[in-house]
């Protein structure tokens, strides 16, 4: 169970998903894609039971990639519902905000410094 945000793939100790608690369906996504979309039911419709949670992923042709990336996002949406705040998801998310919110701090410093020196010239 992992996340991948920005190509780093960060695990973390989500809840497990038993597949007796999940209804799957597979049904035809929509979308551009023409004849490929329209005919295939390669998009892939999960429901977990006792949360009453459901996802659908639809972001390749493959079934399979499809049935598993189905389960990541379901799992991180479980870590959400039962934790809230608390849960990881959510922690990686704010962890992440928080790096980008001083990464345009420095960068707003930087510059403002780089201006100050030209007005001293």
């Amino acid at each position: 169970s992992s996340i991948s945000s920005a190509g780093k793939k960060v695990c973390l100790n989500l809840p497990v998903v038993n597949e007796d608690e999940l209804e799957e369906q597979f049904v035809r996504g929509h979308g551009p894609g023409g004849q490929a979309t329209n005919k295939t039911s390669n998009c892939v419709v999960l429901k977990h039971v006792p949360s009453g949670i459901v996802v659908k992923c639809h972001q390749t042709r493959s079934v399979e990639v499809n049935r598993k990336r189905a389960r990541e996002i379901l799992q991180e949406k479980l870590d959400v519902f039962y934790r809230g705040a608390d849960g990881e998801v959510l922690q990686q998310k704010k962890e992440t905000e928080r790096k980008k919110q001083e990464k345009r701090r420095k960068a707003k410093d930087t510059l403002e410094k780089k201006k100050q020196f030209k007005e001293s010239l």
